[in-house]
């Protein structure tokens, strides 16, 4: 009973640090909210360090994820003729401390989506969970990056998940 309390604090920080940091990746990239690919970045960055494993694991490299999340935005711009560049991150401001946690609809999804699974793992949340439930996204701006950067998103499922420890 403990060990399950533990991980489900765990879980909780885990959670509360990948909301707060795909936040800061959102408005450092012009965004208001964070989308799934925010919180792909924000995974990344976790120390623990099973999120960067994976993507090394199908021969990516996690550090190009960023600029090739930016490529994906400045095309799409392009694809609908707005030829002008991203946002400034320096015009938006941070939220409100006392409203509700807000998200672009692909970062509802994926957070859902880790709500859902975490009732079958067995440890606490890690980056590579996000790396899995990102890469089993069919479309968006995380799904074209993972395009962009020519990995298989079943592989890196496949990887994601082999970072996770087992409950023996």
């Amino acid at each position: 009973m403990f060990r399950k309390l533990q991980r489900r604090f765990q879980s909780m920080r885990t959670l509360s640090r990948l909301c707060t940091d795909a936040e800061a990746h959102a408005r450092l990239r012009g965004q208001a909210a964070p989308g799934a690919e925010h919180f792909l970045l924000a995974a990344i960055d976790l120390p623990e360090g099973s999120a960067r494993r994976a993507f090394e694991s199908v021969g990516a490299d996690p550090s190009a994820v960023g600029e090739a999340i930016e490529r994906q935005y400045r095309e799409a711009l392009q694809a609908a003729g707005v030829q002008a560049p991203l946002p400034q991150a320096a015009a938006l401001q941070a939220p409100a401390a006392a409203s509700l946690y807000r998200a672009r609809p692909s970062g509802q999804e994926l957070v859902q989506a880790l709500a859902r699974s975490s009732k079958e793992q067995e440890g606490p949340l890690l980056g590579a969970h996000v790396v899995a439930a990102v890469a089993a996204m069919p479309q968006g701006v995380a799904a074209r990056t993972l395009r962009a950067l020519g990995v298989d998103a079943p592989r890196l499922v496949a990887a994601a998940r082999a970072q996770v420890p087992s409950a023996d």
